[in-house]
């Protein structure tokens, strides 16, 4: 093959293949192959007639639905950077995205294009692009252009820029289609329900390349979800927040031909494992995937997920499973030295398909080639060289001396939350460092009572010294619950009253009562 990506040869093929089946339905519509094709054609040359070459970025501003798979087709096949950016997202965020990366045309909605013109914008409403149906196929894409821009979270500042190229996109896409647990047949469906702008597109790249459907919903509502259950669904791709909320609201409801739940991005616990497994069987898999290297980075199939929910705590942490083709880990203390297996440190990895570099205020840094990635995660690497997940390095707390992470304590006072999130962090302590807390989502006044013997099993320096409920935990896009922001949530209803026996008051008990 010559030095460039196939992108539009490849669509191309899925629509002689495929043609009139459904490709993608969001609850509301459908869109065919053939459609799909044409739609997506047709926006990547309309961007090659407007004179945007190869790895120059272009935003995208489009919800979960039938629109954003042929969104991202096209810009993809007209070789640009996709840079698509949550709907979600405030004007000030849009604004940061725009300086970050350049970016001045963006295709949404008609709908959106005029608050986003008013930001400065160049919009593209999606009702003004003429379907291309002709078969011609677009040139190849050079691989080392730029393809695919991601905005952190921005839980420990501002949002930085994760660059992709082309062909490294091109070869996680291969990757992940390669790993699946199984071969999607024609028609078989699956439900994606967050953001496309995340994990939820490489799913749908792998699945369309077997003749799937794929089903877009823009979150979890039960009045949408409930008929996309109750038919015969293959897979679901649900992270721990998403798989918690399928179990609270349909109860016992088992999915007809549910084969995979793909879940990764967070920490899946024991206790929702079981709940998930009791209800649905043992068919949830785990990845760990982050925006630095698409998935796959690790895989844990559905029954070496349930052999590892049955084996004995050894404290290494959460279980991802084993490196995926191409993938190498490696585990190194504080001065970047290998530890061996049994061994806690950072997670470093690398892969050919990570991304090229990253762009913050100060401008783009490159990924120098064949360069080792710091994941900002603690982890090792057990006896059978399986990556354990302990938690992320930046959590980490200091309280009397002693390093303690917050994974650990949340994992043991799970139970106790009834299916609820419950976020343990540090508060800055002239006494101790920082004294340790619990806060729960949406549990009553005083659901500290089951937790505390639950405690009993950590270490005292680990105990929380003070136990909070708060109605919603603030969450990123992903689902994720940032702590930064929890800690935020605490600071403004309560203080800190510091000593031997810390203890937290409400704001509106003065400092002197």
């Amino acid at each position: 093959m010559q030095d460039g990506i196939p992108w539009s040869s490849d669509l191309l093929t899925l629509a002689r293949r495929f043609g009139p089946r459904i490709a993608i339905t969001d609850g509301d519509a459908s869109i065919t192959y053939a459609a799909l094709s044409a739609r997506a054609h047709g926006l990547a040359r309309r961007l090659v007639a407007e004179g945007f070459k190869p790895g120059r970025p272009v935003g995208t501003f489009v919800p979960n639905g039938c629109d954003a798979p042929w969104v991202s087709y096209g810009l993809t096949m007209a070789g640009v950077a996709e840079t698509p950016c949550n709907t979600g997202s405030t004007d000030a965020e849009l604004r940061w995205f725009a300086e970050l990366t350049g970016f001045k045309r963006i295709v949404a909605p008609q709908a959106s294009c005029v608050r986003l013109a008013g930001l400065g914008f160049e919009p593209l409403p999606l009702e003004d692009i003429a379907p291309d149906d002709s078969f011609v196929p677009l040139p190849p894409v050079p691989s080392d252009a730029w393809g695919r821009i991601i905005f952190t979270s921005g839980t420990t500042g501002k949002p930085k820029a994760i660059l992709h190229s082309h062909g490294g996109r091109y070869l996680a896409n291969i990757l992940q289609r390669a790993v699946l647990p199984f071969t999607p047949e024609p028609g078989e469906r699956v439900l994606l329900m967050t953001p496309f702008t995340h994990g939820a597109a490489l799913i749908t790249y792998a699945w369309l390349d077997h003749g799937g459907e794929v089903v877009l919903q823009d979150g979890v509502r039960a009045d949408r979800i409930a008929p996309v259950l109750a038919a015969p669904l293959a897979a679901i791709f649900a992270p721990p927040t998403v798989l918690a909320k399928l179990l609270a609201l349909f109860p016992g409801q088992a999915v007809p031909g549910l084969k995979v739940i793909f879940c990764g991005t967070q920490t899946l616990t024991r206790d929702l494992y079981a709940r998930a497994a009791a209800q649905f069987g043992p068919v949830v898999r785990v990845t760990y995937g982050m925006s630095e290297c698409f998935n796959p980075i690790t895989v844990l199939e559905g029954p070496d997920v349930a052999a590892a929910m049955a084996e004995d705590d050894d404290g290494l942490g959460a279980n991802l499973g084993w490196p995926a083709t191409g993938v190498e880990i490696d585990i190194r203390d504080e001065v970047g030295l290998s530890l061996s297996h049994g061994e806690s440190g950072d997670i470093w990895l690398r892969a050919r398909h990570m991304n090229i570099g990253m762009i913050g205020p100060d401008g783009f840094v490159p990924r120098p080639a064949g360069a080792w990635h710091r994941t900002g995660d603690l982890g090792a690497l057990d006896a059978q060289g399986r990556l354990r997940l302990a938690g992320r390095a930046s959590d980490v707390m200091k309280s009397g001396g002693y390093r303690v992470h917050p994974a650990e304590i949340e994992t043991t006072l799970e139970p106790a939350a009834q299916g609820r999130a419950v976020c343990v962090l540090g508060l800055a302590s002239d006494y101790w460092g920082e004294v340790i807390i619990a806060v729960a989502e949406g549990l009553p006044e005083g659901w500290e009572k089951a937790a505390l013997p639950l405690a009993e099993d950590l270490a005292k320096y680990k105990r929380p010294r003070a136990w909070l409920a708060l109605p919603e935990l603030p969450r990123n896009a992903q689902g994720k619950v940032v702590r930064a922001r929890v800690r935020e949530a605490v600071l403004a209803g309560w203080w800190l009253e510091d000593g031997p026996h810390p203890r937290l008051m409400p704001v509106h008990a003065g400092k002197d009562e």
